[in-house]
């Protein structure tokens, strides 16, 4: 994979794949007709927030962590033929598990 770095609070996010989801009746529904999932691993990190003062804040999540988000947050890019979103750590909601 190409090595990218985001800058400022960005995170670069690789979303979980989908998965053939089965109906209550027994049809099975391909992965573009479900939503897309809102679930992902961060696998890049920007060096922090950067405050009013001038001083950095560090993120809150690190490369590895699972994390959960909004169905439309960010801007997806395409690296090397892998799909990726890039978002601010601040359209983040949750660290899972």
């Amino acid at each position: 994979m190409m090595k990218i770095r985001p800058l400022h609070e960005r995170v670069v996010i690789k979303r979980q794949e989908k998965e053939e989801t089965k109906t209550k009746g027994g049809i099975f529904l391909p992965g573009s007709a479900t939503e897309r999932p809102t679930r992902g691993e961060v696998v890049a990190v920007g060096n922090g927030a950067i405050l009013a003062d001038g001083s950095k804040r560090p993120l809150d999540v690190k490369v590895g962590d699972h994390v959960l988000f909004g169905q439309y947050s960010g801007t997806e890019i395409k690296i090397d033929g892998d799909e990726f979103i890039i978002m601010s750590e601040n359209d983040i909601f949750a660290v899972v598990g």
